[in-house]
């Protein structure tokens, strides 16, 4: 992390620390690592946190903590990076964070052996675009600053009726359940934007695309089984599973379940704008991936 910033009116008599919380949104614990194991100068001059500035100071900050290269697995591609964060691109199968029974497997320990902070994570099953920082700095400055905006890809079952528009239902956990969600009025604001790209009419399925304007967990998979149109292969929300059963659709599920052999769910698109690019917008896409791509192929 290296910044030079010339002091505006606005800091005109604060101290450095309060500059550094203010206009780059560094937390306490960034401001004393900078502090003691980086360089903080004013003016060219070597200079404490709690010294004052005037409007036109040269500030000058240096911390180095993890920006060296990622080395990703085979199954892993890079679609950006630089020395404060990464564009990944995840396949299905693998968890974002260490946890229990994955703690060597993991997106982030695939990636280095050092800590690095996701910006955003995926499921398991959820292949696709997502950013990892660094360092905590570079996290802190994506969260507040980026304004990220992600669409998906998604197979579901039976057709949006009208074919794009808004789902805006409440999100709340599912009460004595870890992980299932249901759409209950006194739950979270949530809305998504949904866009139907085709429909595969002999089969009853749609390629539908997603827009999040909020992100709870499961979002898109729970607004889909409430609405009745639950994603091929959702071991939680879809027509087979224990806790969401959908009669009218088991027969087929039945056959399209097993054929994805997954949540056919693809985090495609990226916006946002880069914090450390002179404010930047960058766009990245990645390609469906192969299993859900010979599903479409088998439906064309």
């Amino acid at each position: 992390m290296k910044i030079i910033y010339f002091v505006q009116n606005e800091y005109n008599g604060c101290e450095i620390q309060q500059v550094m919380r203010r206009e780059f949104q560094m937390s306490t614990t960034w401001v004393k690592r900078v502090k003691l194991y980086g360089t903080v100068e004013l003016n060219d001059v070597h200079a404490r946190v709690k010294d004052r500035v005037q409007t036109g100071d040269k500030l000058y900050f240096e911390y180095e903590d993890n920006s060296e290269s990622l080395t990703p697995p085979p199954n892993v591609s890079i679609m950006f990076e630089n020395e404060h964060y990464a564009v990944v691109n995840k396949p299905a199968g693998m968890v974002t964070h260490p946890s229990h029974g994955h703690l060597e497997d993991s997106l982030l320990t695939s990636l280095s052996d050092k800590t690095l902070h996701p910006v955003m994570r995926l499921d398991r099953e959820t292949s696709g675009l997502l950013i990892v920082a660094k360092d905590g700095y570079a996290h802190n400055m994506l969260v507040t600053a980026a304004d990220i905006k992600k669409r998906y890809l998604a197979l579901c079952y039976g057709r949006f009726e009208p074919s794009e528009g808004t789902m805006s239902f409440p999100i709340a956990r599912r009460p004595n359940s870890v992980m299932i969600r249901d759409c209950v009025p006194d739950g979270k604001p949530s809305v998504t934007h949904y866009k139907t790209l085709d429909y595969f009419e002999k089969a009853g399925i749609s390629l539908v695309e997603f827009e999040l304007e909020t992100g709870r967990c499961h979002q898109i998979r729970t607004h889909c089984c409430h609405v009745g149109h639950p994603l091929l292969g959702d071991g939680l929300y879809g027509p087979l599973s224990d806790d969401n059963p959908n009669e009218s659709l088991k027969d087929l599920a039945l056959i399209y379940d097993e054929k994805i052999g997954r949540v056919a769910l693809h985090a495609y698109r990226i916006e946002y704008i880069d914090p450390f690019d002179e404010d930047k917008v960058k766009v990245f896409e990645a390609e469906l991936p192969d299993d859900m791509q010979k599903v479409i192929e088998g439906l064309s």
